[in-house]
């Protein structure tokens, strides 16, 4: 939803329909040569799995169905590719990725009368692909054949060495407007940089200096991307390569950056040096701030665990800081055991006054979560892994998925449950279960969460190198089975652990007191069997101080 649109639907009690999170990382920013690229799926009330497009056949005359990504609306059918390639999540098995976020941008552009939505218009391009460059193609030609239904979107589209960032929207469903239905904008990320988006268009001029040498080139664009500005009176500038696409498309009001560019500032923050000077920008309220670039260059090289940390951040010593290490104690909306969460809609009011919660990357509306590694050195269905969590990643262990994979790991089917059942053999059920005792009582339960979602993450990395030297020394079918077992494994060991930490965390801090462990974890017995007595840690310090405030001698013995 578009960044004005979102702040008055939420002011309004509507949610938006989708408010995602893509960090960027170019193969020579990058600790061993991989690009990475991350998509946190934000949706409430969204149930997500791990989505299987298998490889495929098909004769002339085959069509395929669309249906709507949010709301499963059919919305009409194409003609299927004489081949589609095998998709698991996000990625294909040539390495390809795709990720997203809705921006919005001016409402008059929808084009009511297109059949391909952003999210399909993912997983088709993933079926067609085998490069970022050929994802480019096949996205814009058929949006321009069939009609772009969504609102305005930017798009991660990356392969094992090339990271691009694309930003589309319709053209309104008159034709007589426009003959086009598109207007778009690709921007190839340099290889050394990091780049990020989160609902806020961020491309602003493109036009290249000098000509392009054809398949070279950095920079692609729609032939009408000026043009249409220019009838509809939103550009008037003399020259083209002097126009912004979000100027004229998605102009960043304070929500489209303090809401969404914030975000990608502490990404940038957190792994870039003198990222204080574009503070203002992310403040969203100082209209001459100096705007914040697109990309930037890391001052170190970035591992896939860095950028699993930055989709769990809370704007940790920041201005924006909404944890528990925040230094403005009177920020009182973490609740008692101080959650670095906010409850929902962003915009809320007291008497008649607007005000606003911080949104940091790592929320719990989070309905999956990836980083996506592609490397160019290894054969494909070595070199692709889908790291996959389903719910908010603060909360989860990202499993490894081989881009070969076939079978999806049961827990991430998405069988035998949906957004109204419940199932402990699902892993969205189970990790959101775990998450939501965990939540309100953050301070006391996160930290048995987390040394749970470490270790296993830390026994995947530590078995990658491993699994991978098996895998190179098989062939063919042989080497694809291997790590197809291999990621079902891995997702069957999580959810069996999170199921287990579900009960340690319901007998472990029950009644809002808490029994002790020994030095592996495990709860202690006392000398007669039954458990330890328990602790009782009462109110944190700072809300003891803070109720104290409040109450005066009230509660003074």
């Amino acid at each position: 939803m578009t960044t004005a649109l979102t702040a008055l639907a939420a002011l309004a009690g509507v949610e938006p329909s989708a408010a995602c999170t893509n960090f960027i990382v170019g193969k020579k920013a990058s600790a061993d040569g991989s690009v990475i690229c991350s998509y946190n799926a934000d949706s409430y009330g969204a149930f997500m799995h791990l989505y299987h497009y298998p490889a495929a056949k098909h004769l002339p005359g085959d069509m395929r169905k669309v249906y709507e990504w949010d709301t499963n609306k059919y919305l009409g059918e194409i003609p299927e590719a004489a081949e589609t390639y095998n998709v698991i999540g996000n990625t294909n098995e040539w390495q390809l990725t795709i990720g997203e976020t809705t921006f919005g941008g001016r409402e008059e552009m929808v084009d009511s009368t297109g059949i391909i939505d952003y999210g399909s218009l993912i997983y088709i391009a993933l079926q067609r692909a085998k490069t970022a460059r050929e994802a480019i193609t096949v996205m814009t030609t058929l949006v321009e054949q069939y009609g772009y239904c969504s609102e305005g979107e930017t798009f991660t589209i990356c392969d094992p060495d090339e990271a691009w960032i694309m930003e589309m929207m319709g053209c309104g469903p008159d034709r007589s407007v426009s003959k086009e239905r598109t207007v778009w904008v690709a921007m190839r990320v340099p290889d050394d940089m990091i780049c990020g988006h989160a609902n806020q268009s961020r491309i602003t001029t493109f036009m290249p200096d000098k000509k392009q040498k054809k398949g070279l080139e950095t920079v692609l664009w729609s032939k009408n991307v000026v043009s249409y500005a220019r009838t509809m009176g939103w550009y008037t500038g003399k020259q083209d390569r002097n126009f912004s696409y979000n100027a004229a498309y998605a102009k960043p009001d304070f929500s489209g950056r303090r809401i969404c560019d914030a975000r990608v500032w502490q990404f940038f923050n957190r792994y870039a040096d003198h990222m204080d000077r574009y503070i203002p920008w992310a403040e969203g309220r100082d209209s001459t701030a100096e705007v914040m670039p697109l990309w930037v260059k890391p001052n170190c090289l970035l591992t896939v665990q860095d950028v699993q940390a930055a989709m769990r951040d809370h704007f940790e010593g920041t201005p924006f800081d909404v944890s528990a290490e925040s230094k403005d104690k009177a920020d009182i909306g973490g609740g008692i055991w101080q959650m670095p969460y906010r409850p929902t809609p962003l915009y809320f009011e007291v008497d008649g006054k607007k005000y606003f919660n911080e949104r940091p990357t790592s929320t719990q509306q989070t309905a999956w979560t990836f980083v996506s590694q592609m490397r160019s050195w290894l054969p494909r269905e070595v070199g692709g892994v889908l790291w996959f969590g389903n719910d908010d990643p603060n909360m989860v262990a990202y499993t490894p998925v081989y881009c070969c994979t076939t079978r999806q790991p049961d827990c991430y089917s998405g069988r035998g449950a949906d957004d109204l059942t419940f199932s402990l053999d699902n892993a969205f059920w189970v990790e959101n279960w775990v998450a939501n005792m965990v939540y309100p009582r953050y301070s006391v339960l996160f930290p048995d969460l987390k040394q749970v979602r470490d270790s296993l993450e830390h026994s995947y990395f530590t078995a990658q190198a491993d699994v991978e030297k098996r895998a190179l020394a098989m062939e063919g079918d042989a080497r694809r089975q291997f790590l197809n077992d291999y990621t079902c494994q891995k997702a069957d060991q999580m959810i069996a652990r999170w199921r287990q930490l579900a009960y340690f965390l319901i007998v472990r801090h029950n009644d809002m007191a808490v029994r002790p462990v020994d030095e592996q974890g495990r709860l202690k017995r006392g000398k007669y069997g039954l458990g330890e007595t328990v602790k009782r840690p009462g109110y944190p310090e700072d809300f003891r101080r803070e109720l104290i405030r409040r109450t005066g001698k009230k509660f003074e013995q």
